[in-house]
């Protein structure tokens, strides 16, 4: 059930909610000590992790093994005089190790810093000592190395604990994670100290410092509490329904909270066994071995799925494509009746079922064959690929939050998902949409401040301690929260028109040509839009048409491509008001990456950074824009720029 505050007309003659609230449970305060003990207590003998041997096969750890796995750990690291609420870092990819490190730094009253592994030396250097980081858990020689290269930065980094091999270097101890766990068990004297010393931490007590991706400006680190941890896990688990029975395969980012939250914690507290897949190449493999019934993602990955399956069935053609596609629309006329909750009828319970035997019994093969549901988070969800899922018996729960909200706001619950929406606020928790339009937001999972940094934190609070999200959005009549921009991020025009970006590039985005849209143009005439091509569809297409290209470069300049985009950009673009749709198309020939600079860790393109890097090339589109329109202008809209020069990497 969600409460929803006064009405108030939106100018249209219907109604928005200005505030929704979750149902409350009368939570007590708790500790992620309390989630950890909890879960290892109510599912000992079921299985907790899954990892891939030296051999191939999947080797299975009990949460029993789990915990006396941690115990050690935990206990090695008091051995070594680590204070209450010292910082750890965590600096690997997303494996059992790093999940196995977070639980026994809980267990040893300390705070984890985690890093994004795929960040250079110089971030996870400032990171590591705005945090004040004592020690640091590392993957292997190359996170080691990084460190070494920082080494003078991080005087308060006394040693390292690896998960593999590394050589050391006289600069910084190693000390590898047997090692840990055998020094622990040197100091197992009393197995109840070891419990009742962790048992000493707090709910208010500090639990992990996230340092916000840096897309805005330079990263702030996050403070959030065992209670805002504990909160959100144990909330979350009340809309999600999972079991022992559940199977999750985790390869998202650990170090981001939408996975330690969402795949490791709340996994835990409900006994969900969580494979870890061996790397972001093998989900595909991993997930038709693991055969997973619940799984978290971001919308990269749903679209890569959509995307696909699309492509397989305009590469088969004739027959083929005609049925795909007669398919897809009976699979989502079924769907959108199925979340209205209305009858769907004989006739097409019969057809579907044939366009499932055809079709969807396929792409469901791809996944296992066995997900009950998808989660999304961390962006935006295409309503079209959203739709296209739900079709294809492969359901997606889109949810909102963000690290400083640890980060679950809102999710939608499996029987009685909105799509176009996030969802209904989650128990406990409070959502307000301010007089410009701003998403607020009041919880037990908010935080408690940026860490040295007061200025930021009171700028995040109103004055009656509604936490500001930076997020436009509004609430319909039954408190589904349905978001439409970055606060930040709006453009307004020279004529003081605002433009919303992310929806219309959510719509070009659409087009399977192209890999990302970016609006850029604020404070001018009129948008354009810089346009990551999807190479591998583009090239094909362009062979099937005896397009030549040797390069990226080459291949954007013939001009079968450009009228190409044009046209996929201006079909997408059409129900958008005049002033919001992108008067030029700005092709560039790389491909965005996080290495590189353009992505975050998670995935979103840094808007400042591409506007900055081809900086050159959007002033030659607005020029190109500005002769065209002198000279009458025939033919596409389109300017080509060069590869970009200073690439981060």
């Amino acid at each position: 059930m969600v409460s929803a505050g006064t009405p108030r007309p939106d100018g249209g003659g219907r109604s928005r909610v200005q505030e929704s609230t979750g149902p409350s449970f009368g939570l007590e305060p708790g500790t992620l000590v309390d989630l950890f003990l909890g879960g290892a207590h109510r599912h000992r003998d079921a299985v907790a992790m899954r990892i891939r041997g030296g051999a191939g096969e999947w080797e299975e750890w009990s949460h029993a093994v789990v915990e006396e796995r941690v115990r050690l750990l935990a206990l090695g690291l008091r051995a070594h005089g680590l204070e209450h609420e010292a910082r750890v870092g965590i600096l690997a990819r997303t494996r059992a190790e790093w999940a196995l490190a977070d639980f026994a730094l809980t267990m040893a009253g300390l705070v984890d810093v985690p890093v994004y592994p795929s960040l250079p030396s110089e971030q996870v250097g400032y990171v590591f000592a705005n945090a004040e980081v004592r020690a640091a858990f590392v993957e292997d020689q190359a996170q080691y190395d990084k460190l070494l290269q920082v080494r003078s930065d991080l005087p308060e980094l006394e040693r390292v604990f690896a998960f593999d091999r590394v050589e050391p270097d006289p600069a910084l101890p190693v000390e590898h994670l047997p090692d840990l766990a055998a020094r622990g068990e040197e100091r197992d004297v009393d197995p109840d100290a070891y419990e009742a010393y962790a048992r000493e931490t707090g709910p208010d007590d500090l639990a992990t410092l996230i340092y916000t991706s840096g897309t805005t400006g330079t990263p702030k680190g996050v403070m959030l509490t065992h209670h805002n941890l504990y909160s959100n896990a144990l909330l979350c688990a009340e809309v999600l329904p999972l079991s022992e029975d559940d199977r999750h395969l985790s390869w998202l980012p650990l170090s981001h909270i939408f996975e330690r939250t969402a795949g490791h914690h709340v996994m835990w507290h409900r006994g969900v066994s969580v494979s870890y897949a061996e790397s972001v190449d093998t989900i595909v493999r991993d997930m038709g071995e693991v055969r997973p019934t619940i799984s978290t993602g971001v919308p990269y990955l749903y679209d890569k799925i959509y995307e696909r399956a699309q492509k397989a069935a305009h590469e088969a053609g004739g027959l083929k494509l005609a049925i795909f596609r007669w398919a897809r629309r009976v699979g989502e006329e079924r769907a959108d009746l199925v979340l209205e909750h209305r009858d769907v009828g004989a006739w097409l319970r019969l057809q579907y079922a044939l366009a499932d035997r055809l079709v969807f019994s396929k792409l469901r093969a791809r996944t296992g064959g066995r997900v009950r549901y998808f989660v999304s988070g961390g962006g935006p969800l295409s309503p079209t690929v959203a739709r296209f899922m739900w079709a294809a018996g492969l359901p997606i729960l889109e949810g909102y939050g963000l690290t400083e909200t640890s980060p679950v706001l809102a999710v939608n619950p499996p029987g009685a998902a909105k799509l176009g929406t996030v969802g209904p606020p989650i128990p406990e928790t409070a959502l307000r949409i301010s007089e410009d339009g701003e998403i607020l937001c009041r919880g037990p999972q908010v935080m408690r401040g940026y860490y040295r940094n007061e200025e930021a934190t009171r700028e995040a609070f109103t004055e009656d301690g509604w936490l500001r999200t930076g997020d436009i959005g509004s609430l319909d009549e039954d408190g589904y929260l349905s978001i439409t921009d970055r606060k930040k991020e709006l453009l307004v025009t020279a004529g003081g028109k605002n433009i919303a970006p992310a929806p219309v590039e959510r719509a070009i985005e659409r087009s399977r040509f192209v890999a990302h849209a970016v609006l850029v143009g604020d404070g001018r005439n009129f948008p354009i839009v810089v346009v990551e091509p999807a190479f591998e569809n583009l090239e094909e297409w362009a062979r099937r048409r005896g397009v030549e290209a040797t390069d990226p470069g080459g291949l954007i300049a013939a001009a079968p491509v450009q009228e190409l985009i044009d046209r996929q950009v201006r079909r997408r673009t059409e129900d958008f008001d005049r002033h919001e749709k992108p008067g030029w198309i700005f092709l560039v020939p790389d491909q965005f990456g996080v290495e590189t600079g353009e992505l975050t860790p998670t995935l979103k393109v840094k808007r400042r950074v591409i506007n900055d890097r081809y900086a050159g090339g959007i002033e030659r589109a607005y020029q190109a824009a500005d002769e065209r329109r002198d000279q009458g202008g025939e033919g596409p809209a389109v300017t080509v720029g060069e590869a970009a020069s200073g690439r981060s990497g």
